[in-house]
This record gives C-alpha cells, sequence and structure tokens, in this order.
C-alpha cells in the first residue's frame, strides 16, 4: 500500500509539472494572489477612510440634539462600552477691553476630541504631547485675536465669566458646511459654563455627545437612547460630503473585488475545462488497463490536493509581497502606523480560490472521471453517465456563499445580473458582425479565419463573450475610478470660493464688493439673502403634523426656515433642466427639493416672510450641485417678487493664506458683516480627496493587471488548443506563411471585434452604474471607442507572437 502512495504522490508531481495541470495551478496562484492584495490593500485603504471619516467627526458616533442629556443616561452609554465625550454649543458675545465680537463657543471637556487632532499654539508653536482643554482656559480662533484686539494673556468676558486667553485653536477635528450659520469660533471647557451664565431656560443651545468604542458597544449604546424631536445620531457616513465621498469609495472597493473574482473565476473556468479536455484520453487508457473507478478518483484528488497546496502557497506570497509593493505610491497619503488587515485577507483569498474552484474544477472532473474505457480507441464511444446532481451541487456551494456575504448588496446583484445578460448579448452581436464582415472580404487568410470562428457557433460565442467580458470590465473598473474622481473634482474645484461674508447690509453692498474687486480676489456674485419659508403649494398649505415624530417624518424644507435669493440671470454653477428662468412673479426650484414635494413646472408657491404670505409661479427647475461650496438655494425669485423683502447680502470669494492680514482688515472695517473663513476646512478636504483619488488609482491599477494576467492566460489556453489544427494544416500542404496569416487574422478579428463589443458594454454598463448605482451624472466615454479595440487588438497580437513559434516550429522537424 505504501508503495502504491508513493507512486500515486510521484505521479501526480510529475503531472503537475509537466503535464497540463500546472496552468491550473497557475490560474489558481493568480485568483488567491489578486484576492489577496486587492482585499487587503482594500481593507487597509478602507480602514483609512473609516478613520479620516470618523475624525471628521471626531468620535465614531456622535448624537446631536438640543437638550442636555442626564447623569443617567451618559452613565448607560458607559455602561454599554462606550466612552463619551460632551460638548455645548452657543453663540455669544465675547467682549475685551478694546471691542466686542459675535463669536460661536464651544464648550467641551478634556476627553475632547476622542477622534483627530485637536491643534493648539501658544507663542506660534503647536504645543505638544496629547494636550486637551483645561477648566479656566479660553482658546481663540486666529482672526479672533484681531477682531478683539487681544493677545495671549489678555483678559476676555463670556457673559459673566473673565477668562485669560490661553493661545491660539489652530486646527479642529470637527468640520462644518453650513455657511448661513457661522461665527468666529472660540473653545472653553464645559466645567466653565455655568460660571459664564449665558445658558439659561430658552436658550438657543445645541449638545453634541461623542462616542467611541467596538462596534456591539456602540450598537448598544445606541439601543440605550430614544431619539427625540430633531435629535440624529452622525457617523462617517452621514457626515455631509465627505459622508458622500465614503460611501462611493466603499462601493467602489467592493465592486471592484468582485469584478476580479469574476474574472479570475471565467479563466478558470475556461483552464480546467481545457485541463480535462486533454486528460481524457488518459483516463480511459488507465480504465482499459484496468485501473478502478477508486484509483482514478484517488489518483485526481492527490493531483487536486498537491495543486491547490502550491497555488495557496505560491499565491499567498506573491499576494502579500504584491500588497506591499501596491503600498509604495501610498506612502505619503496613508496614516503611520498602518491599519492592519488582519487575518481576514489570509482566509479569504484560499477561500474565494476553493468556492471559485468547486465547480470550475468540479464539474469538468466529474466528466473526466466518468470517461468510458473504450474512448481510449474509439474516440466516438458513448459519454460517460451525467451527474447533474453534483454539478449543481458544486455550482450552488460558491453562489450561496456569494449569496450570504452579499444578500442585501443591490447594486453588486444588479451588475452581475446585467453581466450574464450581456455575455449572451455581445456573443451574439459579435457572431452577427463576423458573419456579416465575411459575406465581404475576399482575402484567403481573413476568409479562411472566419470561415472557422463562424463555424463552431457555440464554441466561438463564448470565446468571443469572454474575450468582450473580460475587456468590458477592464474598461468599467477604469472608467468607473476616472468618473469618480472627476465627480468629486467638480465638488471642490481648484477656483472654489474658501471665505464667505455673510449678513452685508444693503447699504454696504457695494463697498464691500468693492473691496474684494480692488483687491483682485476670485469672488461670486452678491446675492441678497430673504429669510423665508415655503408653506403652500396651489392654494392648499402644506400640514406640518404637531406629533413630535410624525413632524420628523415631514419634509427637511418645510421644518425650517429657508435662504431665498433672486438673481436675473442664471447662476453659473447651476442648470436648468426644465422651463424658462423666472420672470413676471416666477421663481426657479432646485431638482431634489421639486422632486420630495412633487412641484412642477406652472405650480403656484406659497413663501411666507416676516409672517407674510406671497405666491410666485415655478418657471423653471434647476440641477444644483450643493458640494461644489459656492452659494446655492432652492428657491430663486425673480427681482421684483423679493424687492420688497428684509434682506441683507452674501458673497463669497478665495483668499491664499498669505492674504491673512486683508481679511482681518475686511473684519474691522464692516464690523457687523459676518466672516466664515473656510481656508483650514478647504485644504482638509483636498487633502482627503488626494487621499482616496491615489488610492483608487492604486486599486483600478491593480484590478486592470489581474483582468490583463487573466485574459493572457485565456488567450494562451485557446492557442495552445489551437495544436492539432494546425498539425492539420501542415499535414494537408499549408505552409507556415499561410498558417500565420490565418492565426494573426483569425485572433486580430476576433479581438477588435471583441473590444467593440467591450466599448457598448461598458458604455451601458456605465450609465446603469452611474445613474442607479452611484447617483452620479451619466456621460459617454468617445475617447473609449477610439482606445478599446486597438488596445484589444495589440494586447492580442502580443499574445498571439509570444506563442506563435512554440506552436509551429515543430513541425518542422
Amino acid at each position: 500500500m505504501a508503495s502504491k502512495n508513493g507512486l500515486l504522490n510521484r505521479w501526480a508531481w510529475r503531472e503537475l509539472l509537466h503535464g497540463q495541470i500546472w496552468p491550473v495551478a497557475v490560474a489558481l496562484a493568480l485568483i488567491i494572489t489578486c484576492v489577496f492584495a486587492l482585499s487587503a490593500l482594500a481593507d487597509r485603504i478602507e480602514n483609512v477612510l473609516t478613520q479620516q471619516g470618523r475624525n471628521l467627526i471626531a468620535a465614531d458616533t456622535v448624537l446631536r440634539t438640543r437638550q442636555a442629556l442626564n447623569t443617567e443616561q451618559i452613565e448607560a452609554f458607559k455602561q454599554a462600552g462606550a466612552t463619551v465625550s460632551a460638548q455645548t454649543r452657543f453663540g455669544t458675545m465675547a467682549f475685551s477691553e478694546q471691542n466686542m465680537q459675535l463669536v460661536s463657543v464651544k464648550a467641551v471637556d478634556s476627553l475632547y476630541p476622542l477622534r483627530g487632532d485637536l491643534v493648539l499654539e501658544q507663542n506660534g508653536q503647536a504645543i505638544g504631547g496629547d494636550r486637551r482643554i483645561q477648566p479656566g482656559e479660553l482658546w481663540l480662533s486666529e482672526r479672533v485675536f484681531s477682531l478683539l484686539d487681544v493677545k495671549p494673556g489678555d483678559s476676555v468676558s463670556i457673559g459673566n465669566l473673565d477668562l485669560n486667553v490661553s493661545g491660539t485653536l489652530a486646527a479642529e477635528p470637527e468640520l462644518s458646511f453650513n455657511p448661513f450659520s457661522q461665527m468666529p469660533a472660540v473653545m472653553m471647557h464645559r466645567a466653565d459654563v455655568p460660571a459664564a451664565g449665558v445658558v439659561r431656560e430658552g436658550s438657543r443651545v445645541r449638545y453634541r455627545y461623542f462616542l467611541t468604542g467596538d462596534e456591539p458597544s456602540l450598537s448598544a449604546a445606541k439601543a440605550s437612547y430614544t431619539l427625540q424631536d430633531g435629535e440624529r445620531w452622525m457617523d462617517e457616513n452621514t457626515s455631509d460630503r465627505t459622508g458622500d465621498m465614503l460611501d462611493r469609495s466603499r462601493q467602489y472597493l467592493s465592486l471592484t473585488v468582485v469584478l476580479v473574482i469574476v474574472m479570475a473565476a471565467a479563466t478558470l473556468t475556461l483552464t480546467c475545462q481545457h485541463y480535462a479536455k486533454s486528460r481524457a484520453d488518459l483516463v480511459a487508457m488507465l480504465k482499459s488497463l484496468g485501473a478502478s473507478q477508486q484509483w482514478v478518483r484517488r489518483w485526481l484528488a492527490r493531483q487536486l490536493t498537491l495543486l491547490f497546496v502550491l497555488a495557496t502557497a505560491v499565491g499567498l506570497a506573491a499576494g502579500y509581497t504584491l500588497e506591499v509593493l501596491l503600498r509604495l505610491p501610498l506612502t505619503d497619503v496613508l496614516p503611520s502606523p498602518l491599519p492592519s488587515y488582519g487575518w481576514v485577507p489570509w482566509v479569504l483569498a484560499p477561500g474565494v480560490a476553493l468556492l471559485v474552484a468547486l465547480p470550475a474544477l468540479g464539474v469538468p472532473l466529474l466528466k473526466l472521471l466518468d470517461a468510458p474505457a473504450l474512448a481510449a480507441v474509439q474516440s466516438q464511444a458513448a459519454r460517460g453517465r451525467r451527474r447533474r446532481g453534483t454539478a449543481a451541487v458544486l455550482i450552488a456551494i460558491p453562489v450561496g456563499a456569494l449569496a450570504l456575504w452579499a444578500f442585501d448588496n443591490t447594486l453588486l446583484w444588479t451588475v452581475l445580473g446585467a453581466m450574464a445578460v450581456m455575455i449572451a448579448l455581445l456573443a451574439l452581436a459579435g457572431l452577427g458582425l463576423l458573419r456579416l464582415v465575411k459575406s465581404r472580404v475576399r482575402a484567403p487568410s481573413v476568409k479562411l479565419a472566419l470561415s472557422r470562428i463562424t463555424r463552431n457557433k457555440l464554441a466561438s460565442s463564448v470565446q468571443l463573450g469572454a474575450l468582450a467580458i473580460s475587456f468590458m470590465l477592464l474598461a468599467i473598473i477604469w472608467l468607473l475610478r476616472t468618473d469618480l474622481l472627476a465627480d468629486w473634482g467638480r465638488m471642490l474645484p481648484p477656483d472654489a470660493p474658501n471665505v464667505f461674508a455673510l449678513n452685508i447690509a444693503p447699504s454696504e453692498q457695494q463697498d464691500y464688493v468693492g473691496e474684494l474687486d480692488d483687491a483682485s480676489l476670485m469672488r461670486s456674485d452678491a446675492y441678497p439673502i430673504v429669510r423665508g419659508r415655503l408653506v403652500g403649494k396651489n392654494g392648499e398649505r402644506y400640514q406640518i403634523p404637531t406629533d413630535e415624530a410624525e413632524r420628523d417624518e415631514a419634509d427637511e424644507a418645510l421644518r425650517r426656515e429657508l435662504n431665498f435669493t433672486w438673481r436675473d440671470s442664471l447662476p453659473s454653477h447651476n442648470e436648468v433642466i426644465a422651463g424658462d428662468w423666472p420672470t413676471e412673479n416666477g421663481v426657479s426650484v432646485e431638482a431634489d427639493i421639486a422632486e420630495r414635494l412633487e412641484i412642477e413646472i406652472g405650480d403656484s408657491l406659497t413663501f411666507s416672510v416676516t409672517g407674510q404670505d406671497f405666491t410666485a409661479t415655478v418657471n423653471s427647475i434647476r440641477e444644483v450641485e450643493w458640494r461644489n461650496m459656492r452659494p446655492n438655494f432652492y428657491f430663486i425669485f425673480d427681482r421684483e417678487t423679493l424687492a420688497d423683502k428684509p434682506a441683507n447680502w452674501l458673497v463669497s470669494f478665495r483668499l491664499d493664506e498669505s492674504q491673512t492680514p486683508l481679511l482681518n482688515r475686511l473684519a474691522r472695517e464692516y464690523p457687523t458683516v459676518t466672516l466664515l473663513d473656510l481656508r483650514t476646512m478647504s485644504s482638509r478636504i483636498q487633502s482627503i480627496l488626494r487621499q482616496i483619488g491615489l488610492s483608487l488609482s492604486v486599486l483600478a491599477g491593480l484590478a486592470v493587471i489581474s483582468g490583463l494576467l487573466l485574459l493572457l492566460t485565456l488567450l494562451r489556453i485557446s492557442l495552445s488548443e489551437r495544436q492539432q489544427e494546425i498539425n492539420l494544416y501542415r499535414t494537408l500542404g499549408a505552409s507556415r506563411t499561410r498558417i500565420q496569416r490565418t492565426l494573426w487574422s483569425e485572433y486580430g478579428v476576433m479581438a477588435f471585434v471583441s473590444g467593440l463589443m467591450a466599448v457598448l458594454g461598458a458604455e451601458a454598463a456605465m450609465v446603469g452604474l452611474l445613474k442607479w448605482g452611484f447617483e452620479m451624472e451619466v456621460r459617454l466615454h468617445p475617447e473609449l471607442w477610439a482606445v478599446l479595440p486597438m488596445l484589444a487588438v495589440a494586447l492580442v497580437f502580443v499574445t498571439v507572437a509570444s506563442m506563435l513559434r512554440k506552436l509551429i516550429d515543430p513541425q518542422r522537424r
């Protein structure tokens, strides 16, 4: 028995090294390499993005409320396992000996922030260590120093409390994007608020409770508290624009991983089918020499075990190395130390390969196992028995695993379903195009190549569909990355304003804008701001429920005051998608609110300003990009409609860091104007955009390289299957040159047609992904039409050239 086992092991090893099974080992190792490297890198980038998002809210999750929580509730959060930091926000007047200024106060405890960096400076130097705000301290943002004309050590009064200025509040983790409710910021300790006496019954105060902990602790903490009217939990996914970026990044990461696995699975399936076909005669011969079904099963099992162990070892080593190499371009943007990717990639990569291999290897090997002994002497011998039930189980296992992993991922199932339909459509369209071309060509080599392609419709359609879908997936991965980066680039363009001037009195508006123009600053138009409410449509008033729970379900635009403005022309950064620009008591409505409230062109809307109602007719619907940090509005009226309403003015402009003295001068000359300096926030967003952009580029590059390697494997398998046919051509007298021309023509035509079909499929897929998956603007990609077919031909030609000598040279002996 030992000698028999040794013989089986030696034979399995020789088959792996010198037989036809090594391409399967390479394909499996490639799957493990790609999945390990991609999942490890994606997991690290996911962790980095999550950390960035949580740094921007200073915690893992935040409770926003207008009511202070009692001690019992905070203790409940802590008992659930969460660390808690509290913050009180309010607006008040700050007084120095020389000036006074309306400021936004953040009163924090000594744990703040739980995430991110709070940068405090004294005498121009950042304070090292894990420095936090202490009782009795007052830290001012840079602009407040000039507004109050104070320096560190001077006394500033907040309500009844006199505090000495401790230093400069250089940077804080929390970002805010509302330009209509900002004031210069100061920070003090929460323990000093009662002594200041500025927070009383009925004061306009906001509270934030910051929580950190593991996911079970946070879930338990949230479950211990029932949200009241106007309260909500925030996390990195709900933090305004950054939440949108992170959500789309995660969608792209998961989609890229799945598409790479799909390409690998398709290639492995074809590789295994080729192996089973090449070994059918050998199995039949073994059976004819007396080998039992059990012996053949053991022989194949030894090969597969050795195959998987070797592929796993090589794949994990290569994947680890590849992940390290792929991190090199991200050295400057990834944090140090890097978040660990843990044990998941080490288990996920072999697990995915095993799940993919079950049907890819199992189904062909079942057929190979049942090859009849008679097939050794008669090629047309009866087929072995079919094991449809076993094959169905092998296919169901990976499908079931995918369903468990992504059962609620609508985008993924939509993509996979669309891919299945698209493969058939692309294959049929490609065959139809080839038949049309065949009837019009005269060159013998091309005609022979087309005849071979169209002779076996099933095999050709499978090959054509596989090539087209591979090129299509590569195009989708790269185009989606490009469109995401372009969309984020529009979010914060290089000329985006980074300072907002609010509450400009009508009498000062011309002078203020003149100051900006004299300084040659890039600015927006000046907008009048009228505060009001939308109260009715077509003569019927909107009913806002008095019950707190039901009131929360009403549209936000109906529950609060909005900012109205008027303009004689469309803002350059808006786009009218229906109707005409408002004239004669007209109003232009932003598209999202029009959809939510079912507002259409011609509707009569009722508004209320300072308790007085007026109506306006909807003349147009506008598309607004809210993320570009430019002045944007739900409702823009014609001039006459709001001419008699009380208004202040808003203008935004762009400043460099070196122009801070100009900002301070404007603050002194126009003390009633509120200046919102977003330069720090803008630079931080730009940094995050660069980090996400580079990360996605690296991931897309890895996916494309993986797809190209798998595509080369597919082409090599297809070419190796031509050996017997080339032998026949040479036996019948075909010259070496004629065979070369036929192969070049065949694969050149296949490549060009598959590239063309891939362009059609990629454009169709991108429309669906952008519109329904990522909710972005749909656009065509004309550059793809010129590049992809030529790239497909070049790739195929390189592959054919690398194997042509090996295919033809043996015939010269």
